[in-house]
Formats: C-alpha cells, sequence, structure tokens
C-alpha cells in the first residue's frame, strides 16, 4: 500500500531488497520504515469501516489481518520471490501450518519427500493425520515415485530443497512436470521449502513450485533475534490463507518489530549469503580432504550426489552443509564438544557458525526407525557456516578433527585389544 511508486526499472537483488516497496518521502523521510506498534485501526467513518470489513475498500482493521510494517515485508518479499503476493507470520512452522490449513481437508493426500525438518514432519504424520489428512512420504529424487504416488485423492505436493538436515536436493521443474503430465494436475498444489537457498540463490517459482516457504528466522532474518516465517505465491491463494489459515486457524501473526528486524536483515542478504558460502565451500573442502571423514554433502563440492541439480537449480551452494565422521555417533559427538569456536546450537543462518546433531536435536522427533528411513543417520552432523573470518574457522574445526581423530584411533585400538 506504498503511496508512490518509483520507476520500473530491472533493479538487481540487492537493490530490490533493500528498497522495493518504500519511499522515505512518504514517511517525513524517515530512512527506515516506521514500526507500526497498534493492534488496531480507526476509520474515517462508519462507512469506510464497513467497506473494509466487506472487503469493498483497502485498508487496515486489525494487526491479526494486516499492518502496515507488515504489509511493507510482504511486498518486499513477493518481490525477491516473484510472486503476485506474500504472507508473513510469526514462524516457519506457522507459514506452514497455515498454509496446509488452507489447503487440504479430511479425505484428502498429502505427498511429501521423505526427508523433512523435524517438526514439519511432526506436523505433518502426527498432527495433520489426526484429522483424517493422508500423509504420504515418496523419495522425490526419483521422479518415478511421484508419478507412481499422484491420484486423484492428492492436493499437495510438498519438499525442501536443499533438504534439511542431509542436502538432498529436488528437481523443482521436473516434480512440476510430473504433476502437468499427470490427470490431477488442476487440483495439486506444489509447495516448495526455500529457507536453505533463500530467493538469491534459488527461486523456485521461476522453476514451476505454486507456493515457496520460508523460516524468516534463519537467513532472512539473519542474526539470530528473531522467529517469522514467509509464505509467497499467487494473490487469491495469499489472500485464503491469511484469512483463513492465519487469522482463523493458527493466529501466528507477524509482531511490526519482528518484521521491521526482516526488513532489516533483507538489506545485507546478498552480501552475507556471499560470504556464508566462502566460508561453507572451505569448511567443506577442508573436510573431504580429512581422513577422518566419511562423507561430505555440499552442494559446492564435485563429489556431492546431486550436483547436476546444483548447477542448474541454484545460483550458489549456500552455507549449509551435512557430513558423517568414521566412528559414528560417538565421533561426531566427540568432534562437536572438541569445537572452540564454532557454537553447539540448533538453528541456522546466523552470523555465528552453528553445528547440531541432527538424531538427538533437530530430527528427534523422529523414531530412530524413521530417521534410517528418512535418510537421517546417528552420525550425522550439521554445520551451519556463519560470517567469521574464514581462517580462524578452519583452524578451529581442524584442530576439533585433529582430536577426535586421536580419540577414534584410541578406541579402535582398544576394542581390537579386547
Amino acid at each position: 500500500m506504498s503511496k508512490r511508486k518509483r520507476h520500473n526499472r530491472n533493479f538487481g537483488f540487492a537493490t530490490r531488497a533493500i528498497h522495493h516497496g518504500y519511499d522515505p518521502r512518504d514517511e517525513n523521510g524517515a530512512l527506515n520504515p516506521p514500526i507500526y506498534m497498534t493492534s488496531t485501526f480507526a476509520f474515517e467513518s462508519a462507512k469506510d469501516g464497513g467497506e473494509m470489513f466487506a472487503g469493498e475498500r483497502e485498508g487496515y482493521i486489525y494487526s491479526r489481518l494486516g499492518n502496515p510494517t507488515q504489509n511493507l515485508l510482504e511486498t518486499r518479499m513477493a518481490e525477491l520471490e516473484g510472486a503476485e503476493a506474500a504472507l508473513a507470520t510469526a514462524s516457519g512452522m506457522g507459514a506452514i501450518s497455515a498454509t496446509l490449513w488452507t489447503l487440504v481437508e479430511p479425505g484428502d493426500e498429502l505427498i511429501v519427500d521423505k526427508t523433512l525438518y523435524g517438526c514439519t514432519f511432526s506436523f505433518f504424520t502426527h498432527g495433520l493425520r489426526k484429522f483424517g489428512v493422508t500423509v504420504t512420504p515418496v523419495d522425490l529424487t526419483v521422479p518415478e515415485n511421484l508419478v507412481n504416488a499422484l491420484n486423484e485423492k492428492t492436493r499437495v505436493v510438498y519438499f525442501e530443497t536443499p533438504a534439511n538436515p542431509n542436502m538432498r536436493l529436488i528437481d523443482i521443474a521436473n516434480m512440476r512436470k510430473i504433476v502437468d503430465d499427470s490427470l490431477y494436475s488442476e487440483n495439486v498444489t506444489l509447495v516448495v521449502d526455500n529457507t536453505y537457498c533463500t530467493p538469491y540463490l534459488q527461486s523456485p517459482l521461476a522453476e514451476g513450485a505454486d507456493l515457496v516457504i520460508h523460516s524468516a528466522t534463519k537467513y532472512l532474518g539473519g542474526h539470530g533475534d528473531l522467529v517469522a516465517g514467509i509464505v509467497a505465491g499467487p494473490f487469491e491463494t495469499m489472500q485464503s490463507i491469511r484469512m483463513h489459515g492465519l487469522k482463523d486457524m493458527t493466529g501466528a501473526v507477524l509482531s511490526a518489530m519482528d518484521a521491521f528486524l526482516v526488513l532489516r536483515g533483507l538489506k545485507t542478504l546478498e552480501v552475507r549469503m556471499d560470504r556464508h558460502i566462502q566460508n561453507a565451500q572451505a569448511i567443506a573442502n577442508l573436510l573431504e580432504d580429512h581422513p577422518l571423514v566419511e562423507n561430505v554433502y555440499y552442494p559446492g563440492v564435485k563429489s556431492f550426489k546431486h550436483y547436476d541439480i546444483t548447477q542448474r537449480q541454484m545460483r550458489g551452494p549456500g552455507g549449509m552443509m551435512a557430513f558423517e565422521l568414521k566412528g559414528g555417533m560417538e565421533a561426531g559427538t566427540h568432534f562437536m564438544d572438541a569445537l572452540d569456536l564454532v557454537i553447539r546450537a540448533v538453528s541456522l543462518g546466523d552470523a555465528e557458525t552453528l553445528v547440531q546433531h541432527p538424531a538427538s536435536m533437530t530430527h528427534s522427533t523422529y523414531t530412530r526407525e524413521e530417521r534410517l528411513v528418512h535418510g537421517i543417520s546417528d552420525g550425522l552432523i550439521r554445520l551451519s557456516a556463519g560470517l567469521e573470518t574464514t581462517s580462524d574457522l578452519l583452524e578451529d574445526i581442524d584442530q576439533a578433527l585433529t582430536k577426535t581423530n586421536s580419540f577414534v584411533t584410541k578406541a579402535t585400538k582398544s576394542h581390537q585389544s579386547a
């Protein structure tokens, strides 16, 4: 609802992330947009209020339905994702749950990739199923699996790419083609979680997705000081999610202050992502060359199974990786405890480099059997490369690997002598 519109030029990503949707001249010259700390809004007249409630006039009614600070964030995120509209929510799970409560009904089917963030998995399998929604996990890295799974009850196909935590990539354009070539294309919504990449590195809607979702807590905010979510797509769908999934079903309303903080984060998103990639690539190269490391899952190394999709679908490999050490879970926990600069914590996309153990932390909602089926081994470690000086990170990780290698060697000799 910006009052002024700047000249329609083909600005670059960083320029749009900083300027789109806001002109300081509209707000007394304020360089940063105001934070509208209000729960409700006054009407000029009873007639105006009635027309707003009837949807006949644009305007703000109550901050559960929208707020000028939130609206600017939504406008800017829609621009960056190439969407008609966007909706901001109080968390990534708020975005996911508000979206799914809007798209599915009892008797419908949701097809999901076999690897999902733990709370997403829990909401789908332990939540939606309780209300009569069939949830069918399949390996969407094998296109034929989607061909075989689609049926007349399918309403949503949902996946992350890269997937949390094991970095599996799914070809979005291929998923779109399979849905379009099926008998059920008119009834199926393709939803992609783009949290790991951000719109700077990947454009799911341009690849054929119908909706794109983010945990804005991560890279979009970028500083570990907020919790927020985003969903973007067609205008009418966003309105349905706002008025049903958000307003009535979840109430997952983003505060004006958090909307302001995400807007602040967007201003540095491009430069931060470039630095995240620089550090992640250096760490992945170190891990690949170390004898203690069994596997490295990072889109920037050629040994990565889905490297070809990286080149085609992503504009950069991102700041996230997973890896496995020889010695399994004990080696992994020893390594994490030996780190000094790198911080043991969940979440990702912060200025700090974070490391965590999915099996016991973010994906603990899975049973061990479910984790193994879904490609999450007991020894898998997830690392989010931060913004620190690269050489400092490499030194810390190298010393932790050295200590862990010594631990594994001693444990192996002890086992052999026994």
